[in-house]
């Protein structure tokens, strides 16, 4: 990692208060070589219990920084009373960052983050700053009724708000597992609209894959549809495609869209409701992904023909499963970005 600049992850205090003040935590920075995304400044969240956000995230931010040449500051759930990563703490300490982020990609699920995290992401928003949102990124927030950003909740019902993050930024928020959860995947079909766009360049039908099984999404009208997900009968790629209703009609399962909430400005979204950490391991599915990312950023120009996704150092993702607040293991955000 000696093209990285890595600032060590590290919280100074074990208080009960899980707000962690920026002036006491110092997020890891990968620093980027050349390429299109030198000078732009990526900030990534990771923070699901389920997909393993705590793998894709750090090997996402490895490939942005080293093959595409972003700045990226990566940001996890921290229990602050260890300093360990745990997706089921509601705590992200340095989103601050976003102040100078030029990208926002998620990756986390029903986050219930205290007032004074959450204002940076609703600042971030305000902007029209770009959004790429990962699976579970339809359902980042769960913020219950009552509290100050409970508009941005998976079940916001505030007027011009309803469904929260999910819905008003991404294009969807949680909705339903279209295929059997842990026994079907998804192969990527891609469309006439996503045939002419640069985000699936060096793509062919049929290549995305992933282990994740298809989400139900409806995303509104004036969206992009990119990608359709076609179900299939096991979680291996050369598997068949499921017959009957499920593969008709497909869901969707990439799409670009503008967003804008409120008063604040428009700004460019990308969502997959793929990108576990096992579907970063399909070669096709993480330049969906990168190029993504590159569009979102204002960089559609200079998506290659065939984007550079090669691995960054080693890469063995986990099979998907839930953990719960115990069974985490004592790393810090610093040992994920070894």
């Amino acid at each position: 990692m000696k093209l990285f600049r890595l600032i060590a992850a590290v919280a100074l205090f074990a208080a009960p208060a899980l707000a962690t003040a920026a002036d006491e935590y110092k997020p890891v920075v990968l620093e980027g070589k050349d390429g299109p995304g030198k000078g732009k400044h990526v900030v990534l969240l990771s923070g699901d219990q389920e997909y393993r956000s705590e793998e894709a995230v750090p090997q996402l931010a490895k490939i942005l920084a080293e093959r595409l040449g972003f700045k990226c500051t990566v940001l996890f759930t921290i229990d602050p009373k260890t300093s360990f990563v745990n997706a089921t703490i509601n705590n992200v300490p340095g989103l601050e960052a976003l102040k100078t982020a030029d990208l926002f990609v998620v990756l986390a699920r029903f986050l219930d983050l205290p007032d004074d995290q959450m204002k940076h992401v609703a600042e971030y928003l305000d902007t029209g700053k770009p959004v790429v949102g990962l699976r579970t990124a339809t359902h980042a927030f769960n913020i219950p009724g009552g509290k100050t950003y409970a508009k941005l909740g998976n079940g916001s019902s505030v007027k011009g708000y309803e469904g929260g993050f999910g819905r008003q930024v991404l294009g969807e928020k949680w909705v339903a597992h279209h295929g059997s959860h842990g026994k079907e995947g998804t192969r990527g079909k891609v469309t006439e609209a996503g045939a002419k766009s640069p985000i699936l360049k060096g793509i062919k039908d049929g290549e995305i894959f992933g282990t994740t099984d298809v989400y139900t999404a409806n995303p509104p009208a004036g969206s992009e549809i990119l990608v359709l997900g076609e179900v299939t009968e096991t979680l291996m790629p050369d598997s068949k495609a499921v017959a009957g209703k499920k593969n008709d009609p497909m869901m969707p399962v990439a799409w670009t869209r503008t967003y804008k909430l409120g008063e604040g400005k428009e700004g460019r979204a990308f969502c997959t409701t793929m990108g576990g950490s096992e579907d970063l391991g399909f070669e096709a599915t993480r330049r969906l992904v990168v190029n993504g990312c590159l569009w979102a950023a204002g960089l559609e120009d200079k998506i290659p023909e065939k984007t550079d996704v090669t691995l960054v150092g080693e890469y063995k993702p986990t099979r998907f499963k839930f953990k719960g607040p115990k069974d985490w293991a004592p790393l810090t955000p610093a040992d994920l970005l070894k």
